[in-house]
């Protein structure tokens, strides 16, 4: 692993994911969508290092959930 932080860095998680929930109130599934690809895409940009981006990847995908 890289230095993929895991610990939160907000200073009110909280409040966080408030903004990220209330970027998506009156959206369509597809603007929805749009809007998450959109964030990653930046996000992904500003963490410029593709090992963290990998490992963030991986990480994600472990919290998916198991198909049926």
């Amino acid at each position: 692993m890289t230095a993929l932080s895991m610990t939160s860095n907000f200073a009110s998680p909280d409040d966080a994911y408030r903004v990220i929930v209330e970027a998506h109130r009156g959206l369509t599934d597809d603007q929805s969508a749009a809007l998450d690809t959109a964030l990653v895409l930046i996000l992904a940009n500003h963490i410029g290092d593709a090992a963290v981006l990998g490992d963030a990847i991986a990480l994600a995908k472990r919290r998916l959930p198991v198909a049926t």
